[in-house]
């Protein structure tokens, strides 16, 4: 089983390139958004739980999402992998993930990091504001989203620099040719599908 963490700040790309990861080496996508909607729309006892707390506006707990994220993995016996997307996101989420790996005889093997100057970050999210009408794509909101995404996560590259997991791509290309960076270190550990 291979196991793969995509990560970058918001307008980087990771949505796209996941996409292209997924389809290519037949991965199964672990989105902590999307898991914490369809639980709640289940109406699982995780996802009853994580709705308290989205109800008022509070981040859910590390314990609740690591649950909802075994039981993801859990559903898929003999999967070929999984791309974890948005998680984790602190240093005690990627702390609880391998622990929740270790224990099923497996672990993270690969951390690609998105690398793209902040000026076309802002140019790429005010441009996908301008089409999707999502309101954190105004300017100030994207400053704040990528100033936290500075603070809260990029920390996370030191972690997995210290275990030799983190390779850091350029994503200021074409999609096709950021892309072809990313199979580039992904075929180093599996080949695609």
């Amino acid at each position: 089983m291979f196991n793969l963490i995509l990560f970058g700040p918001p307008g980087s790309g990771k949505g796209t390139q996941s996409v292209n990861i997924v389809s290519t080496y037949q991965l199964q996508h672990i989105s902590t958004g999307e898991i914490l909607r369809d639980e709640e729309r289940r109406k699982t006892p995780l996802g009853l739980e994580a709705k308290k707390y989205s109800d008022q506006g509070i981040l859910v707990p590390d314990e609740v999402v690591i649950g909802m994220i075994s039981s993801r993995i859990d559903e898929k016996p003999d999967a070929r992998g999984f791309i974890f997307d948005g998680f984790p996101r602190t240093k005690a989420q990627a702390e609880a993930l391998d622990k929740l790996l270790e224990f099923r005889n497996t672990r993270i093997h690969l951390v690609l990091a998105l690398e793209v100057p902040e000026k076309e970050l802002i140019e790429r999210l005010v441009k996908r504001g301008a089409t999707s009408g999502r309101t954190d794509d105004s300017e100030a909101v994207i400053t704040k989203r990528i100033k936290e995404y500075h603070t809260k996560t990029e920390p996370l590259a030191g972690y997995y620099s210290a275990q030799g997991k983190l390779e850091r791509v350029k994503g200021d290309h074409t999609i096709e040719e950021t892309f072809k960076l990313l199979t580039k270190q992904i075929d180093k550990y599996i080949l695609p599908a």
